[in-house]
């Protein structure tokens, strides 16, 4: 297995998000914006803003997404509207094509969610990365989506977000992905991927039905010192397309013997065409830097 490292990751990551920085000089909305259609150029998002349908952010699109700013989303047009096919997902999406950074602090995070408050998950569909060469996001809240952060052939980097009451916290295809200090909860399913190669560490689950669903073929992957909450169905998945084991060392799983904890796994030892789930040798207490350092 090759892979880069969490901390090299992240290095690069501050040195992409420092030249973005330099390059912000687009255009400012302010409160209570309602957006539609096609952008392109450089924006800069604060206040309220309002996803009226989905929304295409072009290829030359830098979307600067400031602290405290809520991305709400309207209801879908009554005949369902939008692009629904795969990569798509019922809902209006924001669909980056370019660039986006969205970096809010403990004090103020940047939330994602729909416009009614008591809305089920599923209401909206997707911050949808389609190529999109970096997306950053940092001290996010992302509620009641479809797939909350979908990502395919991308480089996206999630930190110090919160994914909750989501059909899928993030899912991604063919990406080159960094999820690190997060907590996914209360979700369908946390994280959902097919292909691609992620760094996923020092992330919480809790109180997810599936906390890890790996759909086709991993590789280059790195997941380790996460802690895994009991699932209401299954700690890991795997898809058909998953015929190799798949190591998931050095994590720590919640209140679950080896027993029990196999009998969580849906792999080879419930189907002999699917790998297994390689976890040993496992962490005996939880990382202290899983999750987030602030409260949501």
């Amino acid at each position: 297995m090759s892979f880069m490292s969490c901390s090299f990751l992240t290095l690069k990551r501050y040195l992409l998000l420092g030249g973005l920085c330099l390059l912000m000089v687009g255009c400012l909305f302010g409160k209570d914006q309602t957006i539609r259609g096609v952008l392109r150029g450089e924006h800069v998002w604060q206040g309220e803003v309002y996803v009226a349908e989905d929304v295409v952010l072009e290829e030359d699109v830098r979307l600067t997404i400031l602290p405290g700013t809520r991305v709400r989303f309207l209801p879908a047009e009554a005949d369902g509207g939008g692009w629904i096919e795969h990569p798509h997902f019922p809902g209006n999406e924001l669909i980056i094509k370019g660039q986006v950074h969205a970096v809010g602090t403990a004090e103020k995070p940047i939330i994602f969610e729909a416009v009614d408050s008591s809305a089920s998950a599923g209401f909206w569909g997707a911050i949808n990365l389609v190529g999109s060469p970096e997306a950053i996001f940092e001290y996010c809240v992302f509620r009641q989506a479809d797939s909350a952060v979908h990502s395919w052939d991308s480089q996206v980097y999630i930190e110090q977000s919160l994914f909750e009451d989501n059909l899928v916290g993030i899912r991604f295809n063919a990406s080159e992905i960094l999820i690190e200090h997060n907590l996914l909860r209360n979700n369908h399913t946390a994280v959902r991927f097919h292909f691609g190669s992620p760094v996923i560490c020092e992330n919480e689950f809790a109180d997810n039905a599936v906390n890890l669903f790996v759909t086709s073929h991993p590789r280059d992957y790195h997941i380790e010192n996460n802690t895994f909450g009991s699932p209401l169905e299954y700690n890991v998945v795997f898809g058909e397309e998953v015929p190799e084991d798949v190591s998931l060392l050095r994590n720590y799983w919640i209140k679950e013997t080896p027993s029990t904890l196999i009998d969580s796994f849906y792999d080879g030892r419930r189907s002999p065409y699917l790998g297994k789930v390689v976890f040993e040798p496992q962490r005996t207490t939880p990382s202290s830097q899983a999750g987030l350092s602030w409260t949501p």
